[in-house]
This record gives structure tokens, sequence and C-alpha cells, in this order.
């Protein structure tokens, strides 16, 4: 009597080939945004079967909420210069440093973040819930200096500007928010708002050499 040789055992897709998977998910919205996104354009993009997909995620939204989560960062936790001025300039120049990257994937999902709470959710962990930590810390350590009084009514608003000013300025004027832009808004209103006197800006600087023009959202 012959046996029946045992099913072949499926193999275990490794950490890294997941997160080719959620990176091909990252830069197709980026491209192209949440609703041209499709399974079947993931996997053409990661080189795989879109049974391999559907087996791991059984939905586009849970793909998309997975590569968020597992692609959240917390650029400003490191930010500790001594001063709240100093720390908001610095979390400036940082944020500039992301801001096209960041704000073509907000936008890129748009609508379906408002009405998908699986995704709301994961957008917070990724971008957002990092960020508002390193800015409670910011405040926290200004407070225990004795900077700011821990009940200042300009503290609520500071993430909100600040990130606000990053969506906002691609629709006012077609570009995304450069350092000097960013670091010009801190001083111009977040620290009179809060009652700070501005860092003073380095001396003057050579003319620099001629570059490529500034990038301009699309």
């Amino acid at each position: 009597m012959t046996s029946t040789p045992p099913a072949a055992r499926r193999s275990k897709i490794t950490p890294e080939r997941v997160q080719e998977f959620y990176d091909a998910v990252l830069e197709m919205l980026r491209e192209s945004g949440y609703e041209a996104l499709t399974m079947e354009g993931v996997a053409a993009r990661a080189c795989c079967g879109k049974s391999t997909l559907y087996r791991q995620w059984k939905t586009k939204p849970q793909l998309v909420a997975a590569a968020l989560r597992a692609n959240r960062q917390g650029t400003l936790v490191a930010v500790d210069t001594g001063t709240l001025a100093g720390d908001l300039r610095e979390a400036a120049r940082i944020a500039a440093g992301n801001s096209g990257r960041d704000t073509r994937l907000t936008q890129a999902l748009g609508h379906a973040v408002l009405s998908d709470e699986e995704l709301q959710a994961a957008l917070r962990e990724a971008l957002v819930e990092p960020e508002l930590a390193a800015f409670d810390a910011m405040v926290a350590r200004a407070v225990a200096r004795g900077e700011i009084a821990a009940d200042h009514p300009a503290v609520e608003f500071l993430p909100a500007q600040l990130m606000g000013v990053l969506r906002i300025r691609p629709v006012l004027e077609g570009r995304y928010a450069d350092a000097d832009y960013l670091v010009r808004f801190v001083d111009a209103a977040l620290l009179p708002a809060l009652g700070l006197a501005a860092v003073p800006a380095p001396g003057p600087m050579p003319d620099p050499a001629p570059g490529p023009e500034p990038d301009r959202a699309p």
C-alpha cells in the first residue's frame, strides 16, 4: 500500500518580505492615493501573488493600516536643546525634512481616514501620536525649568499650529513647508503666543551656490 505524502508546508513570509509589501503600499499611496490603490497593484509592485496578500490581510484597509502601524515614527522624540524656543525651532527643522513625504501620505488617505476608524487609528499611531508625545515632553521640560506656566493657554494649540501649517502650505502656495518657512513661523507665531523671545538667528551666511528649485507640491 502506497502512503500518501504529507501536504507541502506553506512557506512562512519573512519579516523582510512583509516590510517589502508595506513599502509598496506606502509608495503607491503617495503616488496615486488611497482610492487608486488595489491589492492587485500591490502584488504586482511587490512581485507576489495576490493570494499571498489576501491570506495575510483580508482587505485593503487592513493592509494599509498594517503598513502605517509598521512604519510608525517618532521623529521629534530626541529633540532637547535646553530651551522651549530652541526645541520648537529644532522640531520645525525636523518636520520640514519629512514635510513632502508625510503630507503626501495624509493627503493620499484623505476621505478614507474619516470614514474608516481602523485607518484613522493607524494614521494617528504612525504619524500623530509620536509627535504629540514629543510636544508634551518639550512642554513638561519647559514647565520644570520655569519658562512657561503649566496652564499657559497657548500650549494646547502648539501641535495643531505646527502640524497644521505643514499641511496647509501646499494648498495655499503650491509648495511644501521648508525649514526656513517653519522656523520663521515658530519665531513669528508660536513663541510670541507663549510669551517667549525668539532664539537669535545665526549671523549672515555667504550666498549659496545655485541649486535645484524648491520642492513643490504636486
